[in-house]
């Protein structure tokens, strides 16, 4: 097992961050925590133990005051996403609420004020209801996509793909649409890629990964009116948890309907949709197994090649799926090192879920853990290969009961992110916003001399191998 020394653990942290080519974001500028902050141990206002002490945190929004506002809010508050394009890109958070009666909220940046734009009807299990939504992505044609992480035995009508087509509406009312042309599964995690394949995930242990290729890519009008869905397969298929090289299984055709041998369903309120799950087990159609799968990042290498990632929370892994090459490597498991001690992370990486990307192209992995045991790690992949070579703890959750979830950086200003704080036992869900103090021109000449030192090490450790 090779263990790194503090020096080299710290500089080879600091040349993830890769300050000398990108210096755009200062998160990558922090010391590894060595352990999670205990339970209960900060204000709720103020839940995170965080890697530097130029990290601050503020809360923004809290579902106690949307209460006392009259807002309707379910709680549950889970991913967050802005409006990344348009005339006020950047300017509005929206979040959603995984409950048994989902909806969806926007928090304006600029007034500060938190609206819920969309509530189902009913509570669940009513015919009319929506629930669990979870995942929560921008689309290409300036509107905004979630999804219900609800999928199973049948009938039911749930496990759908909803846009809300309207979501920088001034008054804050929102119009969903539910966009029946991508399979039905259990949801959360949903990417673009460059091309405006659309990749989704269905939550389960022996889950697959999914991509929709729409018949008219580059028309938002149209884009949800039909397209092949595809399932993801490592060689066969048939061996659970597989890397190498991958294809897509098509299992709908151009229209969005069943192939021949795949499975559709009629829910209760008479809609006919394809069951990616039960479609994706038949032979012809069969994907590999994942243990479940949930969130989706997507990261653009300097050659223009695109990485997948996909955290596997059972499992504790997160993959990388080279799009270009159509290679599948495992990025993060239990045998990576941790840069707090030089040795294999071990158990103390536990419940890898959400994904997040910063300004610099580094991914963060955010655990589905309680309070006292949550934590979020910085992948250090100093070469971009789809393997990191370490991770550290960048943050750790005090609150109780809580999960943190959506993290989220912002495309306006690199400095800033965002968090919620998930089902805590007082009740009271909250989005977080975190802010980097950016660092001294000084600070960036001492990272650049500790970039030099590092090569150092690692050529004089090459010769002794």
């Amino acid at each position: 097992m090779t263990r790194l020394t503090p020096i080299a653990a710290a500089l080879s942290l600091a040349f993830a961050s890769q300050l000398a080519t990108a210096a755009t974001s200062a998160f990558g500028n922090f010391t590894p925590l060595a352990s999670s902050v205990p339970a209960g141990a900060l204000p709720e206002e103020a839940p995170l133990q965080l890697g530097s002490p130029k990290f601050s945190q503020v809360s923004i929004a809290d579902r106690s005051t949307q209460l006392a506002n009259g807002q309707f809010n379910s709680g549950n508050w889970d991913m967050i996403d802005t409006n990344r394009t348009g005339a006020d890109a950047g300017r509005y958070l929206y979040t959603v609420f995984e409950t048994g009666q989902a909806g969806i909220q926007r928090y304006d940046r600029h007034s500060g004020n938190m609206v819920s734009m969309w509530a189902s009807p009913a509570a669940a299990p009513a015919l009319n209801s929506t629930r669990s939504f979870d995942a929560s992505r921008w689309t290409p044609f300036g509107t905004y996509l979630t999804a219900e992480e609800s999928w199973g035995s049948q009938p039911q009508p749930y496990g759908r793909l909803f846009e809300l087509i309207n979501p920088t509406e001034a008054n804050g009312i929102g119009n969903v649409v539910h966009r029946n042309a991508v399979a039905r599964v259990s949801h959360e995690g949903l990417a673009f890629d460059k091309n405006n394949n659309l990749y989704y995930i269905d939550e389960l242990n022996g889950g697959s990964i999914y991509r929709y290729s729409s018949a008219t890519p580059t028309d938002g009008a149209t884009y949800f009116d039909g397209g092949v869905n595809a399932v993801l397969r490592v060689g066969d298929g048939n061996t659970p948890n597989a890397t190498g090289a991958f294809s897509w299984v098509a299992f709908t055709d151009a229209s969005g309907a069943a192939l021949p041998g795949a499975v559709s369903i009629t829910d209760p309120n008479g809609v006919t949709s394809v069951d990616g799950r039960a479609s994706t087990n038949v032979a012809a159609y069969k994907g590999t197994d994942y243990q479940r799968p949930e969130d989706l990042e997507i990261q653009t290498l300097a050659n223009g090649d695109q990485i997948l990632y996909v955290a596997t929370t059972t499992t504790h892994e997160v993959y990388s799926m080279n799009l270009a090459t159509g290679m599948m490597n495992t990025f993060v498991s239990r045998s990576t090192v941790d840069l707090a001690t030089g040795l294999a992370v071990g158990n103390a990486f536990t419940n890898p879920d959400n994904l997040a990307i910063d300004a610099d192209g580094n991914i963060y992995i955010i655990e589905d853990q309680p309070g006292g045991m949550a934590d979020i790690w910085f992948a250090n992949d100093v070469d971009r290969d789809g393997v990191a070579e370490s991770i550290a703890r960048w943050a750790s959750l005090s609150t109780i009961g809580a999960e943190p979830t959506g993290l989220y950086f912002d495309v306006t200003d690199p400095n800033v992110a965002f968090l919620n704080v998930q089902h805590p036992s007082s009740g009271v869900d909250r989005m977080i916003q975190i802010t980097a103090a950016v660092p001294e021109p000084e600070t960036y000449a001492m990272m650049l001399a500790g970039l030099g030192l590092l090569g150092t090490i690692a050529r004089r450790g090459r010769r002794r191998v």
